[in-house]
């Protein structure tokens, strides 16, 4: 597992609790409890190094607790996000799917309209949606 460190500021009946994460510019999430907004960190950590990957961008390692703690003062708790690394790897890996004999000549009729191979275009549409559901 790869943790990044992220600064916590509490929230209270009328505010959300919101998280930075020091290391990724930009990253930052919020949430109702303690709980929602560490679940939503991390989930803002995967969908950060995402879209960095997709833009060709290096993925800064995590800081340590101690590096990170020195920049937040009090009101501010800190913690840790595990991420799983397989979000970081890029390496092709053969998969086997299965697909109705029409869908799949379908794929194949748009893959080479798009000079590309099955898992070319595949790919490509994929990245094209982005990391949203």
């Amino acid at each position: 597992m790869i943790r990044y460190p992220i600064a916590i500021e509490s929230g209270d009946a009328e505010h959300a609790y919101g998280a930075v994460v020091p290391d990724l510019p930009g990253c930052f999430s919020a949430g109702d409890s303690l709980e929602e907004v560490i679940d939503a960190a991390r989930e803002a950590v995967a969908l950060w190094v995402d879209e960095a990957l997709d833009a060709g961008m290096e993925i800064p390692p995590p800081s340590s607790l101690r590096d990170v703690s020195s920049a937040y003062g009090p009101g501010w708790a800190l913690a840790l996000v595990e991420i799983e690394p397989a979000i970081f790897d890029d390496r092709p890996e053969r998969v086997n799917i299965s697909l109705p004999r029409r869908v799949l000549a379908r794929l194949d009729r748009l893959a080479k309209h798009a000079g590309t191979t099955r898992s070319g275009w595949i790919a490509a549409q994929t990245l094209r949606r982005g990391s949203q559901p």
